[in-house]
């Protein structure tokens, strides 16, 4: 008798896509690897933003990320520590504001209220003569620090702030010398001028947390130092 033999079943089917032929540069820069050099060049300064178009076969490549400078150098970093007009700053910022808050407060009275005119005026005038002075010693402060009597290169952005910071209190003082407009008008000149200096304090207390964030790692770095020391 002949055996039964049972029919071959097929083989299964692999559901693994096909992996995906490895791109092989072409013949003509293969020979000549400087043509590819060329094409990335072409690429970098190609203003088109579709390569094609530009008669490149290549993909723009993003370019790297800058390099976030230092807010301080280890010269600037030392010169800080050592003047005596780093504290004078330190006393001078915390005093204007609280007067800051003390005029704000009386000038919002005022243009509520209608009462407090004097009082409320005084307090204005006080605040920007203690601007005139931290202007004039954060001046002198840049200039031993970084050199400069102003728009340092780590202060640029809020040393031109601030102009416009000192040029609302300016103009609050010369309408109110000279009598140009309604006291209501008045003290919405200082309220607009208020505005910009929490702005510019907000940019100097951001660039405070920079340097500190920014101090912290020497610091560790000195902590095991004076711990093997003791």
């Amino acid at each position: 008798m002949l055996a039964h033999s049972s029919p071959a079943r097929p083989p299964r089917r692999s559901n693994a896509r096909p992996a995906p032929p490895k791109s092989t540069p072409s013949p003509h820069h293969r020979d000549r690897p400087f043509l590819t050099d060329i094409d990335n060049w072409i690429d970098s300064i190609a203003a088109c933003p579709w390569p094609a178009h530009a008669g490149t076969t290549t993909v723009r490549r993003t370019s790297k990320a800058r390099v976030a400078q230092p807010l301080y150098t280890a010269v600037e970093r030392a010169r800080r520590d050592a003047t005596p007009w780093t504290l004078v700053q330190g006393v001078l910022a915390p005093i204007q504001f609280l007067v800051f808050l003390v005029s704000l407060t009386l000038v919002v009275r005022y243009l509520q209220t209608g009462a407090g005119y004097e009082i409320a005026t005084a307090s204005v005038v006080a605040k920007t003569l203690i601007l005139y002075v931290i202007m004039v010693t954060g001046s002198i402060w840049e200039k031993v620090v970084f050199g400069k009597w102003l728009f340092a290169r780590p202060f640029f952005w809020e040393d031109v702030f601030s102009m416009l910071v000192l040029g609302l209190h300016t103009l609050y003082l010369c309408a109110l010398g000279f009598g140009w407009w309604t006291p209501e008008t008045l003290m919405m000149i200082a309220v607009a001028a208020y505005a910009t200096y929490v702005v510019n304090a907000g940019q100097f207390l951001m660039k405070l947390r920079a340097a500190r964030l920014e101090a912290e790692p020497s610091r560790r770095q000195r902590a095991p130092i004076a711990g093997h020391a003791a």
